[in-house]
């Protein structure tokens, strides 16, 4: 379920001043309590306030699972994703583990010089593999990088639900987000999914 800005105002009032009446909310917004009566009826319905006659409205929370499946269905990926880190397949090994260390990142996606279709996927444990087994620093990433179509995507019109699912379901910790012609738009995470979830329990 997706609020909108004046139910998102509403909430937080409620959350300063709980326990507040409608009048005093309306009166906060500028707006006259029966323009708002539809916004209390479905942050009252979903469980995100509880009305209690002569006292005001109480926030009760937006971490019920209804509301977090409602979020996860609704929410797209392309909404939530984050920059992905793109090499092309001639870059050695060593360098690969230099570009993972600056950004900070899990995977790289390659992709060839110049374009955004994804050739393959080098993860943190790829390298250190290569590494292992003997592979030489100034071995091409193109030699032991995870090449289509055997790696896990997810567009970026489809949903956050269906990014976990598949992260669960493969054992992953992150999908390479693409276009109908597989190229690269970013990348979503566990953590980018974790943040969103705070974000709509309204948690710190």
């Amino acid at each position: 379920m997706q609020l909108s800005q004046r139910q998102e105002r509403i909430i937080q009032i409620v959350k300063e001043q709980e326990p507040i009446t409608g009048d005093l909310i309306a009166e906060a917004i500028g707006l006259t309590k029966s323009t708002l009566r539809s916004d209390f009826a479905i942050l009252t319905k979903t469980g995100i306030l509880d009305a209690k006659p002569k006292v005001g409205y109480i926030y009760r929370g937006m971490n019920t699972p209804s509301f977090l499946k409602d979020t996860l269905s609704q929410t797209k990926v392309q909404e939530i994703m984050s920059q992905p880190v793109v090499v092309h397949p001639d870059m050695t090994i060593q360098d690969a583990v230099v570009e993972l260390f600056m950004h900070d990142s899990g995977s790289l996606y390659v992709c060839e010089n110049g374009e955004t279709r994804l050739m393959g996927v080098v993860s943190r444990k790829d390298l250190l593999q290569g590494l292992a087994m003997g592979q030489s620093p100034d071995t091409l990433i193109a030699l032991i990088m995870t090449r289509m179509p055997n790696i896990v995507t997810i567009l970026g019109d489809q949903t956050v639900m269906q990014a976990a699912q598949l992260i669960v379901r493969h054992e992953v910790d992150s999908l390479p987000v693409l276009d109908a012609d597989e190229s690269v738009l970013g990348k979503i995470s566990k953590t980018n999914i974790v943040n969103l979830v705070v974000e709509m329990t309204g948690e710190d």
